[in-house]
C-alpha cells in the first residue's frame, strides 16, 4: 500500500462503512473490532462466518489479541497519565 493510500484511508477510518477505499475483508475486520469494543455487541456464529471467509483462523487470532491489546491501551494509559507519543498521526475531525 502506497502512503497516499494510507493517508487517504486513515482520513476516511470513521466513515469506513461508507468509504469506498476500503476491502470487504477491512470493512469485516473494522467492525469486528467494533463488535469487540463496544459494550453489548456480540460476536454471533453468522458474523464469525464472515469473518472466516477473509481470515484464518490464526489471523483471527491474531486481530483478537490487536483489538483486545488496544483497548487495554485506550483503559490502561489515561489511568496512569500516559499521554500520546507522537507516533500516529490523527487527523482532526
Amino acid at each position: 500500500m502506497e502512503s497516499d493510500d494510507g493517508d487517504a484511508k486513515l482520513s476516511e477510518l470513521a466513515m469506513w462503512r461508507d468509504s469506498r477505499l476500503f476491502s470487504e475483508a477491512e470493512r469485516v475486520a473494522l467492525e469486528y473490532a467494533e463488535r469487540v469494543t463496544i459494550t453489548g455487541q456480540k460476536v454471533d456464529d453468522a458474523f464469525f462466518s464472515r469473518l472466516a471467509q477473509h481470515y484464518t483462523e490464526t489471523q483471527i487470532v491474531e486481530l483478537t489479541a490487536a483489538i483486545a491489546f488496544e483497548n487495554y491501551r485506550s483503559k490502561f494509559n489515561p489511568s496512569l497519565g500516559v499521554d500520546a507519543q507522537g507516533f500516529c498521526a490523527i487527523p482532526k475531525r
